[in-house]
């Protein structure tokens, strides 16, 4: 870019950005979901490359279903530590660590010579990815003034709703074309480009905040969340003793994080700030969210369950099935966020808390000879309304916090999806497999226990999205005036 320009910004001292003058989206906001397009992708491209992982380097199931595994778990243990960061070094710096981490693992995993080596680079790969989200939401809040928030939101969620469902769609066709290893080489230089040209036009936004890093709230961070997404990332693979060990454990040094970042608030350095819990519509939207993602999460891996295990479809035709859901929910983005602008959240959020628990409902009434257009069209459905949940009550929480508290506030949330979706998953398939083998125990055939234990475990996704009707009652219809947060 060649010439810098002002942008609108909520506050009059906020620095110059590079940038289209005739663009009412800074061009910061516009570059940074390109890139977070692009980490957000690799979440779910790995996929399809399951049993040819399996057969190139001998190993089994469970062990390749680790790729996925890890990098969720890295997202875990890495979120939580970013709201420090990012005010610690600023946009610019943020963003070419994070990407330069990123295409540095992308690079390692497609070079790979061991399943080991290939499962270090999915790490490096995540913990660049988890800065991104963060980065952009703070970015944006920054930079985006209240009354437009909602327009350029939905930009952001056309984004991050492709993004996962584009990724076994893109993964099978490289599958087809040769290696695995071709999956990250055609990552890896639009990463690195999109790095390169980042780095020398993002500037800084906002004021950076110095000071070191508590390494005891690192560690309790790490160990809480990471022992937490774990532990329930293992239901079902691991023994009853096992799981329940990890998950207690997360959970106790969670609780201890939670008291650490008390403490150091009256000392004006927490590495994760909880005074974003003191501010009504962002609390109201954490419980919305973390119930919404709970229900979202648990429920899509079930449906992928059903046309593979079920109706014998391979993982590249259950990915083009669901793929029209994601695509729906992103393409509406815009839509909503623009909708918002007009009407508030209250409008939107609450008749699509209601759609979504009707629509799960009336999954949980599938069997074994369900059409498969019945379920696209409930999938697509599904995702549209969600489409109305997740741009309001992100854009309505956020804007209720003042700007010091924005990436602490978006690091918060961002911890807590991966959370609420772990747990989402554990306890859907838990009630999947209880309702299964009682049934399977009771006489009933295969088929027919596998039915029945998926119709409960719908059925209890319409139960989790009974929370956020409830909560989304409580939202306002816009963001209230941010107040200072108290020590």
């Amino acid at each position: 870019m060649s010439s810098s320009t002002d942008v609108q910004h909520t506050d009059e001292t906020a620095p110059r950005l590079r940038h289209r003058p005739q663009s009412r989206t800074p061009f910061a906001v516009k570059f940074l979901v390109v890139s977070t397009f692009i980490v957000i992708l690799n979440e779910t491209v790995m996929i399809n490359a399951i049993p040819r992982l399996m057969a190139d380097f001998a190993i089994a199931e469970r062990t390749a279903q680790w790729l996925s595994t890890i990098f969720m778990l890295t997202m875990a243990i890495v979120i939580p530590v970013t709201g420090w960061f990012l005010q610690r070094v600023g946009t610019r710096a943020a963003y070419a660590t994070a990407m330069w981490t990123f295409t540095a693992g992308t690079a390692l995993a497609a070079v790979a010579p061991t399943f080991e080596i290939l499962l270090v680079g999915r790490v490096v790969q995540a913990a660049g990815t988890a800065v991104m989200t963060p980065l952009l939401m703070t970015t944006l809040l920054t930079l985006v003034p209240d009354a437009d928030r909602g327009r350029v939101m939905g930009q952001v969620t056309l984004a991050m709703s492709c993004a996962p469902a584009l990724g076994p769609a893109v993964s099978g066709v490289l599958l087809e074309l040769g290696s695995w290893r071709l999956i990250f080489a055609a990552v890896l230089p639009v990463a690195a480009a999109v790095t390169v040209l980042g780095s020398r036009h993002l500037v800084d936004v906002g004021e950076k905040q110095a000071g070191p890093a508590n390494w005891v709230s690192v560690a309790l961070a790490a160990g809480g969340f990471g022992g937490l997404v774990l532990g329930l990332s293992r239901v079902g693979a691991a023994t009853v003793v096992e799981t329940a060990v990890l998950i207690a454990t997360g959970a106790l040094l969670i609780a201890l994080f939670v008291l650490q970042q008390i403490r150091l608030q009256r000392l004006g350095g927490p590495l994760l700030d909880l005074r974003t819990v003191r501010h009504r519509s962002f609390a109201v939207s954490l419980v919305l969210m973390s119930a919404g993602f709970m229900a979202f999460l648990g429920s899509m891996i079930l449906l992928p369950l059903y046309l593979q295990n079920l109706r014998g479809l391979s993982e590249l035709q259950a990915g083009l099935l669901v793929m029209p859901g994601g695509l729906a929910m992103g393409a509406l983005g815009p839509v909503v966020g623009g909708l918002y602008d007009r009407l508030g959240a209250r409008p939107l959020v609450i008749p699509g808390s209601l759609a979504m628990v009707a629509l799960l409902a009336a999954l949980s009434r599938v069997d074994a000879d369900t059409s498969y257009g019945l379920l696209l069209g409930l999938h697509v459905a599904l995702m549209a309304s969600l489409a109305t949940i997740f741009t309001p009550v992100f854009t309505v929480g956020m804007g209720d916090l003042p700007a010091s508290l924005y990436s602490h506030g978006s690091s918060l949330l961002g911890a807590l999806q991966q959370v609420a979706g772990a747990v989402g998953t554990a306890l859907l398939i838990v009630i999947l497999d209880s309702r299964s083998e009682q049934l399977a125990q009771s006489g009933a055939p295969p088929t027919e226990a596998v039915i029945g234990g998926l119709q409960w475990a719908f059925a209890a996704a319409a139960g989790m999205g009974t929370i956020v009707v409830a909560a989304a009652m409580l939202l306002p219809r816009r963001a209230e005036p941010p107040a200072v947060a108290k020590p």
